[in-house]
């Protein structure tokens, strides 16, 4: 029997009086009531389409039929306790080990990012007999209470950085301290990281773990350069460390060339731990963590018994094989490629043509849209940058923001996106952009290079700019 549907009204205000206001909605000044999805699709309840930018848990495509006839399959076959045998973990196991390096061997599932990346914190604290872990400026890597203590993003708003915890340079060489002149910085970056285990030592300490997104996304969609990991793995594994590759955000083929991002670092770069989630299972709790026999004897000699009852039940691996099957059958690898792609090639077109348009990165379709007021100051444009998000919905298009700054705006959609759809959401900032060229001018003339009789194309500043 299908539940009763309540107006927009009605759900926005049981929700505010029966769930945690911490938990925010997007679009929270106006929220988008969201009924049912396909594809890269998502539809209101008055039958609004708006075209997905941002949900890269539904991996393959919303309500994809093959995802959905595998769980329904499965679900009326059996789903028990993960203690008990079945042949779908163990052959989900066997599809993932394919696409990993050669050592990573040894799978554990589980049913959250957050949960999956708890995991290799305990793994990696059982292996090394070290407590002290590494972490890139502005990480998240979970809302486990274990995790908030290793996330920048999260600890520095709470409790503050634990001795045990110590914070390297995020490799951005856009505005880090290291930028794309510099001649080599991946092994700039990486010295960085040699650095504080130097100071960790002298603390009288020693490293457990360097943690660190594939490609860090809540600190701004930040590409890291060519040869990093592989340095800061040689400094970590010499103080006894291990390397931990969080692939929540961009496992499974979302760049494209390959199926995980850290192979974007060569070919000859393995974690010693990697851990994945999100796409997993689209849109269904699934997350794993992939780790060596070395490190999974250690945590299984330490004589205390880990079981999960969830992950790796029936369902969730049936559903994860279903997945594995339409990356392959649909070539959403080479789409992401292709499409991601031209998306980039369409977004440095308008960098050219609006100067607050600082910077375009990504790979495949993992891409981020910096906004800066001052091309030169690389000033960070938080305003414009929420301004461009509003009006993309006005235009049935969701997207939302990234970075210290929040002001990048992030394209991590289905893998689904097509070619047309990155030519409307190109289209669509190009409209909005011209559109505030043509209608603000300055008010402040003696602080920028216009008078105030010209358009304002040098800048968008919000306390100085008023509208026609």
């Amino acid at each position: 029997m299908a539940l009763e549907m309540f107006r927009k009204e009605e759900t926005l205000a049981m929700r505010k009086k029966l769930i945690g206001q911490s938990c925010r909605l997007f679009y929270s000044d106006d929220p988008v009531k969201i009924v049912r999805a396909r594809g890269q699709y998502l539809y209101d309840e008055n039958g609004k389409r708006y075209l997905d930018c941002i949900s890269n848990v539904q991996h393959v495509g919303h309500c994809h039929p093959s995802i959905t006839q595998a769980a329904t399959t499965q679900m009326e076959l059996l789903n028990a306790n993960s203690r008990f045998l079945h042949d779908n973990i163990v052959q989900y196991a066997d599809r993932l080990a394919a696409t990993l390096p050669d050592k990573l061997r040894v799978f554990y599932f589980v049913n959250s990012g957050s949960e999956a990346n708890d995991l290799a914190l305990r793994l990696a604290h059982q292996y090394t007999q070290h407590e002290d872990v590494i972490v890139l400026d502005h990480a998240y890597h979970g809302h486990l209470t274990s995790l908030i203590d290793i996330s920048p993003y999260k600890f520095q708003k709470l409790t503050g950085q634990k001795e045990w915890v110590h914070v390297a340079p995020i490799p951005d060489t856009y505005r880090g301290i290291f930028r794309e002149d510099h001649p080599n910085p991946a092994q700039a970056y990486a010295d960085t990281v040699k650095d504080v285990i130097d100071k960790v030592h002298q603390k009288g300490r020693k490293v457990s773990a360097f943690f660190s997104e594939s490609l860090p996304s809540v600190g701004g969609q930040i590409l890291l350069p060519k040869g990093y990991s592989t340095k800061v793995a040689e400094y970590v594994r010499s103080a006894g460390g291990v390397f931990v590759a969080d692939e929540v955000q961009t496992g499974f083929g979302r760049v494209g060339s390959h199926f995980w991002a850290f192979q974007l670092q060569g070919d000859d770069f393995s974690p010693d731990i990697v851990t994945m989630g999100k796409p997993m299972g689209n849109g269904h709790p699934l997350s794993c963590v992939a780790t060596t026999a070395e490190i999974a004897g250690a945590f299984t000699a330490n004589g205390v018994e880990y079981f999960n009852t969830f992950g790796g039940n029936p369902v969730s691996c049936a559903i994860g094989l279903a997945v594995l099957d339409v990356i392959e059958k649909e070539d959403l690898r080479g789409n992401s490629s292709r499409v991601g792609g031209h998306l980039l090639d369409r977004l440095r077109q308008l960098q050219t043509k609006h100067p607050i348009i600082g910077d375009v990165r990504g790979v495949g379709l993992f891409v981020g849209l910096e906004m800066v007021t001052d091309k030169e100051q690389r000033t960070p444009a938080t305003d414009a940058a929420a301004q461009v998000v509003r009006r993309l919905k006005e235009e049935y298009i969701c997207v939302s923001t990234d970075g210290p700054w929040e002001n990048i705006v992030k394209f991590k959609p289905p893998m689904c996106f097509s070619m047309e759809d990155a030519d409307l959401v190109a289209d669509r900032i190009h409209h909005i952009l011209t559109a505030w060229n043509r209608t603000w001018v300055c008010s402040d003339t003696s602080s920028l290079r216009c008078s105030a009789s010209d358009r304002c194309a040098t800048t968008i500043c919000r306390l100085n700019m008023v509208k026609l």
